[in-house]
């Protein structure tokens, strides 16, 4: 199959981007014929305001580029990542002309919430899903806690909605979950256009035996990720288990707080990702506590892989990312008090049991060749769609 593979990198590196990697990585490993096109939002600095809100809704020169490239691969598909700010909906357009169909992945819910989220003021919130305008999210400044900005993100989507873009200029989206999918049918999506494929891990790097005794986070340290929740979690449970925490952010101050407060956390900082698949491989258990829905952690299924169980936040999309694990290994989001009753519940039973869980989980689901079989399918769907 001859595909194009678009995507608007950010400024700072995210999951979206390894996704964006991986996939191609893997179209290619299977013999696919593919191409990508790129935009980084790097050229967005000295750029004005009304100039970046005008090619956010619609980018005329990048569509026109994206078109060129895609006639001249030959595209039967363009599989868009991320489109915001740079490549517009616009692209979509421009692929259609191009005679290729649109596929759209649904890293995030921006097409239903201003901060593309879900989550505002420390907790999950739904206000402006399947609301014609998403005016609250304005007034609260959802994203980058800006009026402007989060006026413009509304503008985009807003003014696509009317166009009717969403409906008739993509043929396929995929949404990562079942949870994902229904929410943003729920905010107005096209049902017979959306199909579910899950993030994967290739290569499979290995089950570990968990034997640095230790529990593990990796993740951004922010709020929305749960880091207050885990350091109040840990000044009960030092004594019972050492915790490592791998990232960066905001509240790395806090973290190194804590780590100077107690000899049984640990601050690695950023690590590359070899690095963090060997700590996944011999952590007792990863510690996801985060507070708003995520998209599908790449985290959860690299432990998931390294046979690690996860104890996460009891949320949507993580609970079925973990599906076929354990569920008393899930907790209330934000309750520290309840993230310690479920650590205790681990260490209380027979890991062996909840290692097999997680790799099975792994095995079942997130492998390249199910996520494969299961993409070909979803182009060839779009195919049809936009054919007929």
């Amino acid at each position: 199959m001859r595909v194009l593979v678009a995507h608007n990198f950010y400024q700072q590196p995210g999951g979206e981007d390894g996704v964006f990697n991986d996939e191609v990585k893997l179209l290619r490993r299977f013999g696919h014929n593919v191409e990508i096109f790129t935009a980084h939002n790097d050229d967005l600095r000295g750029q004005r305001a009304l100039p970046q809100l005008v090619n956010a809704v619609w980018n005329r020169e990048i569509a026109h580029a994206l078109g060129t490239a895609a006639r001249a691969h030959r595209a039967e598909v363009v599989h868009f990542h991320n489109t915001f700010p740079l490549i517009s909906p616009a692209s979509y357009y421009a692929a259609h002309r191009a005679g290729a169909a649109v596929v759209q992945t649904l890293h995030n819910y921006r097409l239903i919430c201003p901060g593309a989220l879900l989550y505002r003021q420390g907790a999950v919130c739904e206000q402006c899903v399947g609301a014609a305008l998403p005016w609250r999210g304005v007034r609260h400044r959802c994203y980058r806690n800006s009026l402007t900005a989060s006026a413009g993100v509304a503008l985009v989507v807003s003014a696509h909605r009317i166009r009717r873009t969403w409906q008739r200029k993509v043929d396929a989206y995929i949404a990562l979950t079942e949870f994902g999918r229904a929410k943003f049918i729920e905010g107005g999506l096209p049902p017979e256009q959306i199909s579910v494929k899950p993030n994967f891990l290739d290569p499979d790097p290995g089950a570990g035996a968990g034997a640095g005794e230790y529990a593990l986070f990796v993740g951004r340290l922010t709020e929305d990720k749960g880091v207050h929740t885990l350091l109040d979690a840990w000044k009960q449970l030092r004594r019972l288990v050492p915790l490592r925490i791998v990232g960066d952010g905001p509240l790395r101050d806090e973290v190194q707080q804590a780590t100077a407060e107690s000899t049984a956390i640990e601050y690695l900082g950023q690590q590359p990702r070899d690095v963090v698949l060997k700590l996944l491989r011999d952590a007792k258990f990863l510690v996801f506590p985060s507070r708003w829905y995520e998209g599908q952690p790449r985290t959860i299924i690299e432990s998931l892989a390294c046979a690690t169980p996860v104890i996460a936040s009891r949320l949507g999309p993580i609970e079925e990312t973990v599906n076929g694990c354990s569920p008393e290994l899930l907790f209330e989001p934000g309750n520290a008090d309840a993230l310690v009753n479920t650590v205790n519940r681990l260490l209380q039973c027979a890991a062996p049991t909840y290692r097999d869980q997680a790799h099975a989980a792994y095995l079942r689901s997130f492998t390249a060749d199910i996520n494969h079989a299961r993409l070909v399918e979803i182009y060839q769907r779009a195919i049809d769609h936009f054919q007929n």
